[in-house]
């Protein structure tokens, strides 16, 4: 048992990444399972809006594309596969994998799925129990202002229901919102029967899935410290964790790009984590304050000191609701004084929307090139301004009513000629468009009831 490995590869960062490594992985990387991450928190509302339209629709069709690639070929070499793209709509997912399998002449392939993830159709039961849904970002909010605008909610779940997907026998497992790092413990927990109580290796198996959840982020894409050294950058590979019954390392495939090191993975396993002793997750509470990274062989990283606390009692829940509308345009102004004419325009759109009376929650105006991304600390030097090749205005605007949004739209476009000269106007004709906010709050682990399912094809 102690000299069992287990190498998971973390085949996606977010819905929309490319495919190219995870097929790679799954060609080259010598993998057991690999789990693939395509939800954030706004994921699912964008989810839900597309399920309202088409029925068929709302899940990450980009992980159908992927098992249609290379389902066959990890079948066949018995890697296994872990996802969350179900999204709002897993049981269209499993009808597409069931497709393929059939396809691609893959009897007896088991599809696990996991429900219970969506509660909307349960929260009159769950108001009615007395849960107040208090809003952790924002104290002051009450939930009822919201309750009618609800798009989605969905709980982030942890580990257990894929686990017994696996235990199954199950080949691929797709669920909804299960917590990023659960889909990587999942299978480490079967693999080495860790109990509910070991909290240390429990903490070890999510943070092997917190350094791979965001693929290339740990190997070398959107690297801070050195990213013009990372080679080949454009055929980059993903992370690999190789896990034993007490060691974890970080490394990826071979023949492919990247870096794994101890700053690559320094950065990643600080991401979004905000207080290192205490890193939250449905599983366990996870300290890192004290962890360790050391290179010990080449794209070969040992991460040590990882210890666990009792997980949380209650859930996070991450709702989605009808926030209004926004318009967004861009204006492109070049030089000389570039900046000046774009802050010209902008006082002219103002001007406008002050005469027809504009109604707006937030107006943002940004000055790309300058200082949309620096805010108060770019450099606003006369000569420096006066000498930007180019500026590119952007006006933003977010109302509560759809009327009061469509007052800006057709006052944008006739700015290229009667405004400052030099204006090119591009993205087409600005257009209205719904706002999702986000309500996270907190509900009792109890009140949560998953299940595990598995369709077998014939």
């Amino acid at each position: 048992m102690n000299n069992k490995k287990i190498r998971i590869g973390g085949g996606q960062g977010f819905w929309g990444d490319s495919n190219d490594a995870a097929i790679h992985m799954i060609r080259h990387g010598n993998l057991n399972y690999m789990a693939c991450d395509y939800l954030a928190e706004l994921t699912l509302s964008i989810m839900q809006r597309q399920k309202l339209k088409n029925p068929n629709a709302g899940y990450a069709r980009d992980f159908i594309d992927l098992i249609r690639e290379i389902g066959r070929e990890s079948y066949e070499k018995g890697i296994r596969i872990i996802s969350n793209a179900g999204g709002m709509n897993i049981a269209s997912a499993v009808k597409e994998l069931e497709k393929i399998a059939k396809e691609k002449k893959m009897p007896g392939y088991k599809i696990g799925y996991v429900l219970g993830d969506d509660l909307k159709d349960k929260l009159p039961e769950l108001i009615a129990q007395g849960i107040e849904f208090k809003n952790i970002d924002d104290n002051d909010g009450n939930f009822l202002d919201i309750k009618d605008k609800i798009v989605n909610v969905n709980v982030y779940h942890g580990y257990k229901p894929i686990e017994e997907c696996l235990d199954q026998g199950a080949d691929v497992v797709i669920t909804g919102r299960a917590a990023d790092s659960a889909l990587f413990l999942a299978p480490l927990v079967y693999e080495f029967d860790w109990p509910e109580d070991d909290y240390d290796n429990l903490a070890r198996g999510i943070m092997a899935g917190h350094l791979l959840e965001c693929g290339g982020q740990c190997s070398g894409g959107n690297y801070d410290y050195d990213w013009r050294n990372v080679s080949r950058m454009d055929e980059l590979g993903f992370p690999i964790a190789e896990v034993n019954n007490s060691e974890l390392y970080i490394t990826k495939a071979h023949d492919c790009g990247g870096i794994i090191c101890e700053q690559s993975c320094k950065e990643q396993i600080l991401y979004e984590v905000h207080d290192p002793a205490n890193y939250i997750t449905p599983d366990v509470n996870v300290d890192i304050s004290h962890v360790t990274l050391n290179q010990v062989g080449e794209n070969l990283v040992k991460v040590g000191e990882i210890k666990g606390k009792p997980r949380p009692d209650q859930l996070k829940l991450c709702v989605g609701y009808h926030a209004g509308y926004k318009v967004e345009t861009y204006l492109c102004y070049a030089w000389p004084d570039a900046y000046d004419k774009a802050r010209y325009a902008a006082d002219i759109l103002m001007k406008k929307m002050k005469r027809k009376g504009l109604k707006a929650e937030e107006i943002r105006i940004d000055y790309l090139g300058l200082n949309a991304l620096h805010l108060g600390v770019a450099n606003m030097d006369p000569e420096f301004i006066k000498s930007l090749n180019e500026v590119v205005l952007r006006v933003a605007i977010r109302t509560l009513d759809k009327v009061e949004a469509e007052k800006i739209v057709p006052e944008i476009s006739p700015l290229q000629l009667n405004g400052p000269p030099g204006a090119s106007f591009f993205g087409g004709r600005a257009k209205v468009r719904e706002v999702i906010g986000l309500w996270p709050t907190l509900i009792p682990r109890e009140v949560v009831k998953l299940t595990s399912n598995i369709l077998e094809v014939k």
